[in-house]
């Protein structure tokens, strides 16, 4: 995978990570503080709750801690970071990784996702994902992997409705935070892609709108 890669969706764009540019907008609109983006207001919220409970990142209380954390994300082996840009103003938004990547097998990751709560429940997200998985069918690779905490029943849920099929659940896989985490398990192959792809551009872009309630 190319580290200077950008996908063009039509709501979001995934550009490469940077902790420079990026940290402090990320950090604005996740430290828990209202936000208000392209007319949406979000109260005041609990940042761990909404966005932080189930990722391998922690809730950043300053600006520095966010950028160490986006430079943990842009250091990680087999890896490349993407900031999730809002397609109208350009606000970094939230970030996506391809993870564990194995070119010689022809299989990687997507993970590490996590978005401003003023951007959950659009088609932030779906697109985001969709441009990872396009991004990676047509470079060659042969199946994408989805994991996440078990516990965690808003990622399993997206990864069903993203069209990825569930593989069973690997128990005591890691310990995340200092507490004992079973992995649930998701793929998509190639041989599924063709499919999947007309599925999630309906869900898309039927309508052309971002979907904010």
């Amino acid at each position: 995978m190319d580290s200077s890669t950008t996908l063009i969706g039509r709501f979001v764009n995934l550009v490469p990570l940077d902790s420079d540019s990026h940290s402090r907008p990320l950090f604005e609109l996740t430290n828990g503080s209202a936000i208000t983006l392209l007319g949406r207001t979000v109260p005041k919220y609990d940042s761990d709750a909404v966005i932080w409970r189930y990722s391998f990142d922690s809730p950043c209380s300053t600006v520095e801690e966010m950028a160490a954390t986006l430079s943990k994300r842009i250091r990680t082996p087999r890896a490349m970071a993407f900031c999730v840009l809002e397609k109208t103003t350009g606000t970094p938004v939230g970030i996506m990784n391809f993870l564990n990547d194995f070119p010689e097998h022809r299989k990687i990751e997507i993970g590490g996702i996590w978005l401003s709560p003023v951007m959950q429940g659009t088609k932030a997200n779906s697109e985001g994902v969709y441009l990872l998985l396009s991004h990676a069918f047509s470079a060659g690779y042969r199946r994408l992997e989805w994991k996440c905490d078990n516990l965690n029943e808003r990622s399993k849920k997206a990864a069903l409705r993203l069209g990825f099929t569930a593989e069973g659940v690997q128990q005591c896989h890691m310990i995340v935070k200092g507490k004992s985490r079973d992995t649930a398990w998701f793929r998509i192959l190639d041989s599924e892609w063709e499919r999947i792809k007309l599925n999630l551009e309906t869900m898309l872009y039927t309508t052309d709108d971002l979907g904010w309630g």
